[in-house]
């Protein structure tokens, strides 16, 4: 790394620059039913060189990469053409992040393992919840990760941080002589627990179940029940529009003032950029450009307060340095008033969808249901093959959310979200 900065230093034209470094060394297993069939370790480091060339009243960047088997006359043609590549790209003035050197560890309890053990303790966790007589686990991948995480730039930026995280990804198949149906499903987490593992495989094992006996419902009006993923995409999609990238485009439909619940005629939303949630895989300590994240309050009780991104588009939309999050992954949504037991009674509860699709512009929210739970009372019925539409701003008009709350990848919020008077189709 001395070597490289000292060739981009020696470059001519050169008026900043950013070198991204990330190792990462695995664990993996590949499991063809309970047998496994291929274990390897694996280390791989990947460079990246971004130049930043000030030309004409404008800044012009460009990247590449750069390979271990490069040799210094090579990395300098890269940079010189770099150098021509920026001088063509005209983006108005921006400062890169200053800082110092600074190293952080993420707190996880997986660093307690190592990566042999860890993925042996995963398998069994994932095996254990294989109990079922027409059950079966077809396919199972396990990856446990140890990322080192490296930004310097020529402002004096020099940050590293190091993290452990785990992936499951299996293949649920249920089995008669008739038919049979498959679920895939791919878990992420940076903390261990085997009861949860083996909870959250036995919930898959009992869906993919569930969609073999699936029927379709009569069409009609009905609440729905979201679960943390397509609330996470929910969130997701409002949050884009108030980045400062989408703001500075004029992309964003709501800004500051703007109420994004209009009426509330049910809880009303707080969200809340985070830099870290626990078991994220997205927690993160300083941004791409090293630029350090805050969390930061974006909707309270319904209003826009605030927006959020990277410190470039911060700079271009004259947001204070102090203000500015970087690019934050996470998303953090307050609870509600919503219990399960008094407020639901018939509804549908979503259990797979292909996406939620959010259309601002439209004032649409919808989605195909793969698989739901109708709840008639005590009756619950597994229910496929429909689709969901209805009014976006009605729906975050009448949202209710529930007071207990759940973490799932970027996403720390509540566990159901009702969506009342959902067309179903």
């Amino acid at each position: 790394m001395t070597d490289l900065k000292q060739l981009i230093e020696n470059t001519d034209g050169i008026s900043d620059y950013k070198i991204n470094e990330k190792r990462t060394l695995s664990t993996e297993l590949f499991f063809v039913g309970r047998k496994l069939e291929t274990a390897r370790n694996t280390d791989v480091s990947d460079v990246s060189v971004t130049v930043y060339v000030d030309h004409d009243g404008a800044r012009g960047e460009s990247a590449f990469a750069v390979l271990k088997s490069m040799s210094e006359k090579e990395i300098s043609e890269k940079l010189r053409a770099a150098v021509k590549r920026a001088n063509l790209v005209f983006n108005k003035p921006y400062e890169i992040p200053s800082g110092g050197k600074e190293e952080y560890a993420a707190d996880s309890s997986m660093k307690n393992y190592d990566g042999e053990e860890l993925a042996e303790k995963i398998a069994e966790a994932v095996f254990s919840a294989d109990t079922y007589e027409n059950g079966s686990l077809n396919a199972t991948e396990i990856f446990v990760y140890d990322e080192t995480v490296k930004v310097r730039n020529g402002k004096g930026v020099d940050k590293t941080s190091n993290s452990v995280r785990a992936m499951i990804e299996t293949i649920p198949t249920w089995t008669t002589e008739k038919i049979s149906v498959e679920l895939y499903e791919a878990l992420n987490f940076t903390e261990f627990s085997a009861e949860e593992i083996t909870e959250e495989i036995n919930s898959k094992m009992k869906e993919v179940r569930d969609r073999r006996t699936a029927v379709k419902p009569s069409a009609g009006v009905i609440d729905v029940v979201l679960r943390p993923k397509e609330t996470e995409e929910l969130m997701e999609t409002l949050l884009y529009g108030l980045s400062y990238g989408a703001v500075y485009s004029h992309s964003n439909v709501f800004k500051k003032g703007d109420k994004v619940q209009k009426e509330i005629k049910g809880d009303p939303l707080t969200v809340t950029v985070k830099a870290k949630i626990k078991g994220s895989r997205y927690s993160a300590d300083f941004d791409e450009d090293g630029f350090t994240l805050k969390d930061k309050k974006i909707i309270d009780r319904g209003e826009v307060v605030g927006y959020y991104g990277s410190y470039r588009f911060g700079q271009y939309l004259g947001e204070n340095e102090s203000d500015v999050t970087g690019n934050v992954k996470c998303i953090e949504v307050d609870g509600g008033s919503l219990d399960e037991k008094k407020d639901l009674n018939r509804y549908l509860e979503c259990v797979s969808l292909s996406g939620i699709q959010v259309d601002e512009y439209n004032d649409y929210i919808g989605g195909e249901i793969r698989l739901a739970y109708l709840h008639e009372g005590e009756k619950v019925t597994p229910v496929t093959g429909i689709s969901m539409s209805g009014s976006l701003s009605a729906a975050l008009g009448k949202i209710r959310l529930s007071a207990e709350r759940t973490a799932r990848e970027k996403y720390f919020g509540p566990t159901k979200v009702l969506l009342p008077d959902m067309n179903i189709v």
